[in-house]
């Protein structure tokens, strides 16, 4: 240490340093640092003369900068690897007789290093990239326009306090590691995540803001940035392949249709599913290209290609489209005798297509607002004339006081893309119609007051209107609903409009009509599969189809409740010849079980126990005899009803009883997992559209690969563990799931 001391003060002679206190005290410190690692080196326990010397923190704590010097090599020892933090910035060159120089990867100055078997310390290259004396560094540091004590930001907004030039330099960049690639692919999942261009790599306040953080990333091109997103959407997938390797059940898909600007368009396709932890998960599969995403073929084709791609051929069980299409049956049932020659699909492909709920909300609520257009346009008119000033919103409310109108709702325009919000302006504007007409006569300025046959309009249509926004209400309610919710809402609207359409007033009734000339077109498709998902629902069971059904089809009840008894047993019957592969615990609980039941078996009598009660044990034979004729799913049929609560959890309640009924829990886990509505968690089920998306022109300039990229890799991120876990962690949803 003594001779490393020495040649550290040569160096410095050599390279004509003049240390000033400041310097000679960080030179102190870093030397004692030297000593201290060395001898820690030479007698620390467990470490012999040939290891290398290794490090797992990749940046440093506080004001210290912890490195790992060079040792002389000894004769028959391997030469360790460099870890001083220094050769991030220098690279050792040859020179003559033997010796080698440090050269600065910035300013290209060049230092002592060896000379022969002496090595010099790192001491005096430390300071050259922390104390300052690096112009190249000094130059990066102006640039970040560090203030000076007592003076102004550069944008002149006060003083700030000048840090200690040591101080700011130890803990600046210099200090950390920095991984360029890494940086990269940060950048792009930024990208991904918030919908950025790619072009912003090209903008130059984002190139300034970039270097003000990290002068030493490089800012790559579009091209390059292109490459680091497809990079995270592979990574990404992969993760996702491996988990889908344990989905115990089948898949459902939901099937988004998105048109461009040209005559191309994009077919976007989601798995539904629950896993293993009976947990429900949605991922986005593919967002494809086709020429045109309206034809069955050209949909059919797209669903083949995903589920090939994803080795998910034999697992398709249903497919959830929109209401759009004019020629939904031919366009079903063309797409479903298409899919079922490569697919095996699940009682002859009755539950197979399936169509939006949500959806059929939002159409028939736009039909109902159009009905009364023309009311509408009044009524907003007259809100925007009161809210035009305060003077005529406090006359407004002097009118309301004096007709003594109890309402406390607040008057308010909507938006029109959210029919919930015409619903709510609709309503409050309906408790104020005297005020309305009262400030018509009052105000020579306003000539918008509906009328009174306006207002019965008005009335109709809210009581149309509630019955679609409880029902949407409902199903909110729930993060991720799963299919047995759904039939208590649509047979509660079905049985309104079906009565709804025989009332006494002809407004009433006309509103009514047309609702469920649009709904009861989709109770017939998709009753059958409501239903049956009902009765997977152990409060439930059999007992609310019958009941719900003797309300909506009266005599004719038992017609339609027989339909449903006979595709839930055929569809068991279906799960009952496919083979059951066994969990751990239940194969083994399997075993236990059978080995005496054999041994029994080939005495052809229960053994007597030598206690004459041998009779009793025949009985008890024959009981168990009879109950095993029996299937899993008349047992569960049979069973009394599981008391309705409040926080009931379904997907709980099904993995407890996973072990008493393990082939009807996987039909259960198929059938819960049907996607009824096509709008994910977290959006709004109101803004809900009937027909395609659209891409944005940004988008549509894009190569397909990176659209596809870009959709589906901003699914996957949000459910990605920030740390390394195992592969399955990839199914892990956010807190709700």
């Amino acid at each position: 240490m003594a001779e490393e001391t020495a040649n550290d003060t040569q160096v410095a002679q050599e390279n004509e340093v003049a240390p000033n206190d400041e310097a000679v005290q960080a030179d102190e410190l870093v030397q004692a640092e030297d000593m201290a690692q060395a001898d820690e080196l030479i007698h620390g326990e467990g470490i012999d003369q040939g290891d290398e010397l290794a490090h797992d923190d990749d940046f440093v704590q506080g004001n210290e900068l912890v490195v790992a010097e060079e040792m002389t090599p000894r004769t028959g020892t391997r030469r360790r690897r460099k870890k001083s933090l220094v050769w991030e910035h220098f690279t050792i060159e040859e020179v003559a007789g033997g010796a080698t120089r440090a050269c600065c990867n910035l300013c290209k100055q060049t230092f002592a290093y060896s000379s022969g078997s002496k090595i010099a310390g790192t001491s005096h290259l430390k300071r050259h990239i922390t104390l300052g004396s690096c112009p190249k560094i000094k130059n990066q540091e102006q640039r970040l326009a560090l203030p000076s004590a007592g003076g102004t930001d550069n944008d002149g907004e006060g003083t700030v306090e000048r840090r200690t030039k040591r101080r700011y330099r130890y803990t600046g960049y210099a200090n950390a590691t920095f991984d360029q690639d890494r940086s990269c692919s940060y950048l792009a999942k930024l990208i991904i995540q918030h919908d950025y261009p790619l072009h912003i790599v090209q903008q130059p306040a984002f190139g300034t803001f970039i270097e003000s953080l990290q002068p030493r990333f490089k800012i790559v091109d579009v091209d390059t940035m292109e490459g680091e997103v497809y990079a995270v959407y592979q990574k990404e997938k992969e993760n996702l392949l491996q988990a889908f390797n344990t989905i115990p059940g089948r898949i459902s898909l939901t099937i988004g249709l998105w048109t461009t600007s040209q005559t191309l368009g994009y077919v976007s396709l989601a798995g539904q599913f629950i896993d293993s932890e009976w947990k429900v998960h949605r991922r986005m599969l593919s967002f494809m290209m086709v020429s045109s995403p309206h034809s069955e073929n050209a949909l059919s084709e797209a669903i083949s290609m995903t589920l090939s791609d994803w080795n998910m051929k034999d697992k398709l069980f249903t497919i959830t489209l929109d209401n759009e299409c004019s020629s939904h049956d031919i366009y079903s049932a063309n797409l479903r005798d298409y899919l079922s020659n490569k697919n095996n699909l699940m009682l002859k492909g009755q539950l197979f297509v399936v169509r939006c709920y949500t959806h059929i909300l939002n159409a028939a609520a736009q039909d109902v607002i159009a009905s009364i257009h023309g009311v509408i346009y009044n009524i907003r008119e007259s809100i925007k004339f009161i809210k035009a000033s305060s003077a005529r919103e406090e006359k407004f409310a002097e009118i309301a006081l004096q007709l003594e109108i109890p309402s406390t709702k607040t008057l308010c325009l909507d938006v029109t893309t959210q029919w919930n919000t015409t619903y709510l302006m609709l309503l409050a504007a309906l408790d104020y119609k005297q005020a309305f007409t009262t400030l018509e006569t009052c105000d020579d300025n306003y000539n918008e007051a509906p009328s009174a046959e306006d207002w019965k309009k008005v009335e109709a249509a809210c009581t149309y209107l509630k019955l679609l926004y409880d029902s949407a209400h409902s199903i909110m309610a729930s993060t991720n609903p799963t299919s047995n919710l759904f039939f208590h809402e649509a047979w509660k609207l079905q049985l309104e409009l079906t009565n709804g359409t025989g009332h006494e007033d002809p407004i009433f009734s006309s509103i009514a009509k047309d609702m469920h000339e649009r709904f009861d077109k989709y109770w017939k498709d998709c009753s059958l599969v409501l239903a049956i998902a009902v009765v997977m629902d152990p409060r439930f069971k059999m007992k609310l189809v019958e009941f719900s059904y003797s309300k909506i089809y009266g005599a004719e009840a038992a017609k339609y409740v027989k339909v449903v008894d006979d595709a839930v047993h055929e569809l068991y019957k279906e799960y009952v010849a496919q083979p059951l592969p066994l969990t751990p615990a239940y194969a083994e609980q399997g075993e236990a079980n059978n080995g005496p039941a054999n041994a029994n078996n080939s005495q052809g009598a229960p053994a007597s126990t030598g206690d004459g009660l041998l009779d009793f044990d025949m009985y008890l034979s024959e009981i168990q005899s009879s109950q095993l004729s029996k299937s899993e799913l008349e047992q569960y049929l049979d069973e009394s009803l599981t008391p309705r609560m409040q926080e009931f959890d379904i997907l709980n309640w099904w993995k407890l009883n996973t072990v008493k009924f393990p082939t009807l829990s996987k039909m259960a886990r198929d059938i819960l997992a049907i996607p009824m509505s096509m709008v994910s968690s977290g959006s709004s089920i109101f803004t809900a559209g009937t027909g395609s998306h659209m891409l944005d022109d940004y988008r549509s300039s894009l190569r397909p690969e990176i659209v596809e990229a870009l959709v589906c890799a901003k699914d996957w991120l949000q459910y990605s563990p920030a740390a390394k876990d195992a592969p399955n962690s990839a199914l892990v949803k956010a807190e709700g799931s």
